[in-house]
């Protein structure tokens, strides 16, 4: 063999090395970037994708909840169906059963999912639909939200007649409310 093949084959060695490592250099960099994009995935836009479909959230002193996923909002979801809705704010959800494994970006939601939590509970004041407010104490008020204010609902109790508090609001701060359980009359 001629000292020019062995300078050219020693080239095509160094080629293949500097080939091989690019190449392993590069997996561990999108590795990187996959790891760093999932990094800014919400619990919101995991629960966008599932948007349609049957899912179960596990909640404090309330338990499971089952239903379809109807909306989602940044901060809050709503899940429908068995005749009875169930409004919750995220920050209170343990676990998520039966989402979708995609997610959908925010820059990609519409105007109306940017709704928030007060534009929710005021839809369901405005309808006058008989509710039940879960706090996180594990307590529970039954009646109907009358007025949504910037970060407490006002709810009007069912409350026994002759009791102490009859006829007197209940105010409930949002970051109390666990769930909010609406059921057909």
């Amino acid at each position: 063999m001629s000292w020019e093949h062995e300078l050219f084959a020693l080239f095509d060695d160094l080629e293949g090395q500097a080939a091989a490592l690019w190449e392993a250099d590069r997996e561990a960099e999108l590795a990187d970037r996959a790891r760093a994009e999932y990094a800014s995935v919400t619990l919101a836009s995991r629960l966008m994708a599932s948007r349609g479909g049957e899912v179960r959230l596990d909640l404090p002193h309330v338990g499971r909840v089952e239903g379809r996923l109807e909306r989602v909002g940044e901060s809050w979801c709503l899940l429908g169906g068995r005749g009875q809705d169930w409004i919750v704010p995220l920050r209170h959800v343990v676990a998520v059963h039966g989402a979708s494994s995609r997610s959908v970006p925010e820059v990609a939601w519409s105007p109306v999912d940017r709704l928030s939590l007060r534009a929710a509970l005021r839809r369901l004041s405005e309808s006058g639909s008989r509710c039940v407010l879960h706090l996180a104490d594990g307590a529970w008020h039954a009646g109907r939200v009358e007025r949504v204010a910037d970060d407490f609902l006002e709810c009007r109790p069912d409350v026994e007649p002759g009791a102490v508090d009859a006829g007197a609001p209940l105010l409930v701060p949002y970051a109390g409310l666990v769930a909010v359980q609406s059921r057909e009359e």
